[in-house]
């Protein structure tokens, strides 16, 4: 193509308005005309949306790109007519439009993505019969995602993005979309069904610490990265005091380098911007979620310095070769910049605004938090010898004689609510020839279908069943050669409860609060000063109890100042780690010594009458022990057994209702429950329990308290249980 006399290269930008009016466009086409060496040329809306491809400007190079309304296939014909150098180059930009292709796309050039699967409709709400969805998994060509998963739009250019996540962290479906104001993601507790109005890819949920890190290329060697909050955390979008994203350089590893020049080859775009997630799955690695096109930095001079430099290459190197190409000692152009404090510049290139240069910085900080108040921990045991249990006991062990089976999963838990059921009598029947034992295995009944029942959607770490095998027969086997044993009675257990109240829930985030804003109170924002700036990892790490899970995620809100419900912030910062509480059992002498102590202490006049306890210097700045503690004792047993037969009453009238329906009672759902920052106001308001509790439950609670904190035989105080008192008038 021939040029002008005046020998400089004509760069056309043929994209639309809104795309050139941005700052870090204008920034770099301003630095490329300072060069001297180019004419660029702004093609327009008009030009490009009207004008027919043969009277668009003629050009050396061309920056063209797709946006909303843009005519692809037009700048492709302009393309192919006119021959000019392309920085980003048009075909491939058509595979940026459906994210499956885009994956596609990765995994050819060896590009690390997440585990995914589509599902593809020809309409709306069309039944796919390798597609099934399940409480807390879907089934996708046989390819099973369990809860956490994201599900996205086939269509790249439909960015409601949904995050389902599990029963066990109270369930719900999380909303993200393009930022509005200071929001980009919604909770939504009540939904849990995915979305078959279209097709979508389905992927795992990749753990990131609450990060996003965004990368930015021009060329293949050249790569810019910055994180940010992650809007799967709570949705609420930081902003500086220009109003902009808060964004924070970030060094890329030699590996994802690497990606972004494959990315960067892979779809033959010079100036591209990608999603990487940065997550710890055993080993860190990085994975590519999603790829933008062309993206540029936003207020970031040094960057707008280095790819006006490196476009400068490109256009010199492959339409005028022999002018030298090397970055001059004294760039060209004026900035803004001279007229900032030069520390304030390179501060926000850091990240690191309002932190002096010199100042010492907070390096680690590590914390043993425990959880908050819970209700009380209940088990129920009971042997049962109905052919209905027995059979499903052998169904969930395999089938073998000698080997107990473990509830935990909601299919399983459904199964034996469904026999269960069926198994508890409607009423009571009140007949004298009833011994106290079948009274009492029926009542035990009940409480299990209670249970079962409480919260209407199951989750295997508030409820787990065991049946154990405890006396059988020997019956001939199937094949008529000798002879096999048939469990004929099995031991149920039981165990539900320890779950953590609202007032834990509160107290947890409230320490997380005090933590930021105490823990170095010379340092403005606290413990922000640490993590807001996404410098430093931070871990929170949680034993897989339920419990110490959501006491960990209301921490975190308070410590890191997040809005909204706990579920999101659960799955998004918090990792389970069963083996933290590995080793407890060995101290197991250790704890019932404690415990025989603290009950010698508190039953003893000697040490409660004694104002300064010498052989007990750990009690001098406790409250001590009260000196009428005996009495105390005796009061707090009857004001146990007259609770238990208050709740008894009302139990007995809860129970009149549930048989007289001839329908069970709407579940009430557990899951919301359990994950709700605020008390059920009309739970309360109608006279029932706080939370999911039923009143049989509380009597069943009550009335083991009574039985176990004091034995009128023995006439003997069990003071262990005084905590359990404790926690359950709370």
């Amino acid at each position: 193509m021939e040029r002008k006399n005046d020998g400089k290269i004509k760069i056309g930008v043929c994209v639309m308005e809104k795309k050139v009016s941005c700052s870090p466009m204008e920034q770099i086409l301003e630095r490329l005309h300072a060069f001297g060496e180019f004419e660029i040329i702004i093609f327009g809306d008009k030009v490009i949306l009207e004008d027919p491809v043969e009277s668009w400007p003629l050009c050396d190079c061309l920056i063209a790109f797709y946006s909303a309304g843009y005519p692809l296939e037009k700048a492709e014909r302009y393309a192919v007519l006119r021959r000019p150098f392309l920085v980003n180059e048009l075909d491939p930009q058509y595979l940026l439009h459906d994210r499956s292709q885009v994956y596609e796309h990765l995994k050819l050039f060896g590009v690390p993505v997440p585990t995914y699967a589509v599902a593809r409709r020809l309409h709306p709400y069309e039944e796919l019969n390798y597609f099934t969805e399940h409480d807390d998994f879907i089934e996708i060509h046989g390819k099973r995602f369990w809860k956490p998963f994201v599900e996205k739009p086939i269509d790249g250019d439909d960015h409601n993005i949904m995050i389902y996540y599990p029963s066990y962290a109270g369930g719900g479906m999380k909303e993200l979309f393009r930022k509005v104001g200071n929001r980009s993601s919604e909770f939504y507790p009540d939904v849990r069904k995915v979305r078959r109005d279209g097709s979508y890819i389905y992927e795992e949920f990749m753990p990131t610490g609450g990060t996003d890190v965004k990368v930015y290329t021009v060329g293949p060697g050249y790569a810019h990265a910055e994180a940010r909050k992650s809007p799967v955390v709570d949705g609420v979008v930081m902003r500086n005091s220009d109003g902009k994203e808060v964004r924070y350089p970030v060094l890329l590893t030699p590996t994802e380098k690497q990606i972004a020049w494959n990315v960067c080859q892979a779809f033959r775009q010079a100036v591209c911007g990608f999603d990487l997630l940065r997550c710890d799955l055993g080993e860190a690695r990085s994975y590519v979620c999603d790829v933008n096109g062309w993206s540029f930095v936003k207020s970031s001079y040094k960057y707008y310095d280095d790819a006006a430099c490196i476009l400068r290459k490109m256009f010199l190197d492959e339409k005028a070769p022999h002018i030298s190409s090397t970055i001059p000692a004294n760039l060209p152009w004026k900035i803004s910049e001279q007229a900032q404090p030069p520390d304030a510049v390179r501060g926000r290139e850091r990240g690191t605004v309002g932190i002096p240069t010199q100042s010492e910085e907070l390096r680690c900080v590590i914390a043993v938090i425990r959880h908050g108040d819970r209700t009380p921990k209940q088990k129920v045991k009971l042997k049962v010898t109905q052919e209905k249990l027995i059979k499903l006991m052998l169904k969930y062990n395999g089938g073998k004689a000698h080997t107990e089976a473990k509830l935990k999963s909601a299919l399983q838990l459904q199964d034996l609510l469904d026999a269960t059921r069926i198994l508890v009598p409607r009423a009571r029947s009140g007949r004298e020839s009833d011994s106290d034992a079948e009274v009492e295995h029926a009542e035990k009944l009940r409480q299990v279908r209670a249970v079962l029942e409480e919260g209407g959607y199951f989750s295997g770490i508030y409820r787990k069943v065991q049946l154990k095998p405890s006396n059988w027969v020997s019956i001939p086997k199937s094949s008529g050669e000798g002879e096999e044993q048939l469990p004929i009675e099995a031991l149920m257990i039981l165990k539900y409860g320890g779950v953590l109240t609202h007032a834990g829930r509160k107290q947890a985030e409230e320490l997380g609060r005090y933590f930021r804003n105490n823990m170095y109170p010379s340092e403005g924002p606290g413990l922000l000063r640490l993590h807001s700036t996404y410098r430093h990892d931070l871990k929170m790490y949680s034993s897989d109890e339920g419990r110490v899970q959501m006491s960990a995620a209301a921490f975190a809100k308070g410590l890191l100042d997040l809005e909204g419900e706990l579920t999101p912030i659960l799955v998004s910062l918090v990792s389970k780690d069963s083996s933290m509480l590995d080793g407890l059992q060995d101290g197991t002498i250790e704890i019932n010594e404690a415990k025989a102590r603290l009950h010698d202490i508190i039953v003893s006049s000697k040490v409660a009458n004694d104002s300064k306890p010498a052989g007990f210097p750990w009690m001098v700045d406790g409250a001590g022990v009260p000196t009428n503690a005996t009495q105390l004792l005796t009061d707090l047993a009857k004001l146990t057994k007259e609770i238990t037969a208050q709740v008894k009453l009302l139990s007995d009238d809860e129970n009149e209702v549930a048989t007289d329906s001839d329908s069970p009672n709407q579940p009430y759902d557990q899951a919301k429950a359990l994950w709700r920052t605020a008390i059920d106001m009309d739970r309360i308001a109608a006279g029932l329990p706080c939370g999911s509790e039923s009143f049989l439950l509380m009597f069943a609670r009550w009335k083991k308290l009574e039985r176990d904190f004091y034995n009128g035989r023995k006439r003997r105080f069990d003071t262990t249980q005084i905590p359990d008192i404790y926690d359950s008038c709370k």
